[in-house]
């Protein structure tokens, strides 16, 4: 194990006594990563449109800028209200936005008024983001099962059993399913049939979400290491030293992947060329960073438990600009034309100015944030620890 139980306990950060039972002895992280789509990148990659936002960040490369545009004036839209903590971001296709919850159950909801369309009992509390692929909306649980269900219905269409809890989320290229296990594999799956292609394994627990660009799957966790796989046989291209564990996600932009640590320090590597280009540290903190990076070719927004998003040059690693919460933030941040959304575990949604950091706009949902925005047809769609999910759209204009 990464740490002893004491540390586990206060990485779950959950605020539900069934949750918290049922997690004992599981190191919870944020996801973090990024990709650029460059003509490079394989067109058989689960990406999003302007109406879809297919999984955790947005598409394989877990890129998080959204392609749909957001109102300025935001509001809520609708309310669900679930039975306990939301813990997996949505995704949304097809105007239904599907997401699971720490009650073993995983919902679909339509997207005009949040009504319940199915949803569908796992075999133990959902902290695996969906990938909504095909027909499919695939998603972990925390006995280690990947359920394949009809997006349609919700009915199961087949499970596959893993070694170890599932918290990372599935990724998908062209018929083939990624995912990773706290038993320390890489699995590589046939989407349609759950049938196991290949297994890669990794010398520790694998908590955030592998990463796929350019053929390879890109996977990181309590091994200190970035493993750099090919998607066509699970053989290892390359290990590239981390110096620290991670719960992170690997984020891909071309030939560049960075994540960060819970040693506190986020990593720019060429992935291809098996090198670290550069270090982010801040000396006047400390604090891991549990969540997933988004990427222009501008700047690299990063968010850690030291309450801080920071915005970080490419090219040098150097700090652009840093916006403070009030809480620390395991929420991973997504890019919206000139805007970046972010929750905290203050309760709040924040809104900051993507080229100077300035805040232009906050809600306050009264419980922490855990899980990161989803986008798409204008709305954006969150859930808190207290199971609430809220839809935000285009403010109303008076008289309405």
């Amino acid at each position: 194990m990464c740490w002893d139980l004491a540390s586990t306990i206060e990485l779950l950060g959950l605020r539900t006594q069934q949750a918290r039972v049922l997690t004992i002895g599981s190191i919870v992280f944020g996801l973090a990563l990024h990709v650029g789509i460059t003509p490079a990148d394989a067109t058989d990659d689960v990406r999003g449109d302007d109406a879809s936002w297919p999984m955790f960040h947005g598409d394989a490369q877990l890129s998080g800028v959204a392609a749909s545009a957001l109102p300025e004036q935001l509001a809520v839209r609708w309310k669900f209200e679930a039975p306990d903590a939301i813990l997996t971001s949505a995704a949304i296709v097809d105007g239904v936005v599907y997401v699971g919850c720490a009650d073993e159950h995983f919902y679909a909801l339509d997207l005009t008024d949040g009504s319940v369309k199915w949803k569908y009992r796992a075999e133990g509390m959902v902290q695996s983001s969906p990938l909504v692929m095909g027909q499919l909306v695939l998603f972990g649980d925390e006995v280690g099962v990947l359920h394949a269900v009809d997006r349609i219905n919700g009915r199961k269409k087949w499970s596959f059993q893993t070694e170890g809890q599932l918290t990372s989320s599935p990724n998908g290229h062209a018929d083939r399913i990624v995912v990773g296990s706290y038993d320390a594999h890489v699995y590589c799956l046939a989407r349609d049939t759950g049938k196991l292609i290949w297994k890669y394994q990794t010398d520790g627990y694998l908590h955030g979400s592998p990463a796929i660009g350019q053929g390879h799957v890109l996977a990181a966790g309590c091994d200190e290491k970035l493993h750099v796989v090919r998607m066509t046989d699970g053989q290892a291209v390359r290990t590239i030293p981390l110096h620290s564990v991670t719960g992170a996600s690997p984020a891909i932009s071309g030939s560049r992947a960075y994540v960060g640590s819970y040693g506190g320090i986020v990593l720019a590597i060429d992935w291809q060329a098996g090198k670290v280009l550069w270090t982010f540290d801040d000396p006047e903190t400390e604090f891991p960073y549990m969540t997933c990076a988004a990427v222009t070719g501008e700047r690299i927004i990063v968010a850690g438990r030291d309450r801080r998003m920071r915005s970080l040059d490419p090219a040098t690693g150097k700090s652009q600009w840093d916006f403070v919460a009030k809480g620390r933030i395991d929420s991973s941040p997504v890019i919206v034309g000139e805007r970046v959304f972010v929750g905290s575990d203050d309760g709040n949604l924040y809104s900051v100015h993507l080229r100077t950091g300035k805040e232009l706009w906050r809600f306050e949902t009264g419980a922490p944030i855990t899980v990161s925005p989803a986008i798409a047809s204008g709305c954006l769609v969150i859930g808190n620890d207290d199971g609430v999910v809220y839809c935000f759209s285009k403010a109303r204009t008076t008289g309405s």
